[in-house]
């Protein structure tokens, strides 16, 4: 009987990489590792409370004094533009949520070191990235789908004596589906952001910035280089997309907002995994 030569049978390698993981397993992986952490939940949690509490909130205080005297400037912008009276206040602070979340699904895993476990399973880095992004997006969806159409419902419901507000109206659905996905292009704008900083508390303050005092700040400059870099800014372009109509100081339509944010949006996604792959864990 004669051996086999030596190298007649090559080793097999434990090497765990994409390849041998598959896409839907780190799917599977990253909804484990979003879901199963406590603050995802109560920052979902606030989000909701925040957009359907303040809503309903404004919406019955407009209902209280539509008969009483003077001006109400929210009376005739629900007839001209409903949904941005609808979701204006209550996704305008509920967004703040899905900001910090957002940071938070990557972050968490520089603060913790967790993120060397998971690119000593998944070596090539950029599949885990976007596993990361579709799960995440995909839960901010959901999640955004049942807190407007929530608001909407209940807003109209309690409006409903005095202006009646459907989804068959001129540009309504149109607004109301806009919503949903300027909440979740917004998720992926935080994300990509907390993915390029890898810190949480910078992070926070970046996304923040960019929605609450960047906007109005440029705002205030005079002319019109500062009106349409006002109307390209991500979020002042993307929430385009949640009005009914256009209104006169609108450097863009709602699609084409939608379509800059989404633009922006890219971008920041393609540079953090550029630097996920050249920086260390």
């Amino acid at each position: 009987m004669t051996a086999a030569p030596a190298h007649a049978a090559p080793a097999l390698t434990t090497h765990a990489g994409p390849s041998a993981l598959g896409f839907g397993r780190l799917l599977r992986a990253e909804w484990t590792k979003i879901t199963s952490v406590r603050s995802t939940l109560w920052s979902l949690f606030a989000f909701v409370v925040v957009a359907v509490g303040f809503s309903v909130l404004v919406s019955a205080v407009i209902s209280h004094d539509w008969n009483a005297p003077g001006n109400h400037p929210n009376h005739a912008r629900l007839l001209t533009d409903p949904t941005e009276v609808i979701f204006g206040t209550g996704f305008g602070l509920g967004q703040l949520a899905i900001c910090v979340l957002g940071v938070m699904v990557i972050t968490t895993e520089y603060s913790t070191g967790a993120i060397r476990a998971s690119l000593l399973a998944v070596p090539k880095r950029i599949p885990m990235l976007a596993a990361k992004a579709v799960v995440w997006v995909v839960l901010d969806l959901i999640v955004s789908t049942i807190t407007v159409f929530a608001v909407f419902f209940l807003s109209t419901a309690i409006l409903r004596s005095h202006v009646d507000v459907t989804l068959g109206e001129p540009g309504v659905l149109k607004a109301t589906i806009g919503g949903i996905l300027y909440l979740g292009v917004l998720g992926l704008f935080a994300l990509a952001v907390g993915g390029l900083v890898r810190h949480t508390a910078a992070g926070i303050l970046i996304v923040l910035g960019m929605v609450l005092v960047v906007p109005p700040l440029v705002s205030l400059i005079p002319g019109t280089i500062a009106n349409h870099i006002h109307g390209y800014l991500p979020t002042v372009a993307g929430a385009l997309v949640a009005q009914t109509t256009q209104q006169s100081g609108d450097v863009l339509s709602g699609w084409q907002g939608f379509g800059v944010f989404c633009l922006w949006t890219a971008v920041l996604l393609a540079a953090c995994g550029w630097l996920l792959v050249r920086r260390d864990a």
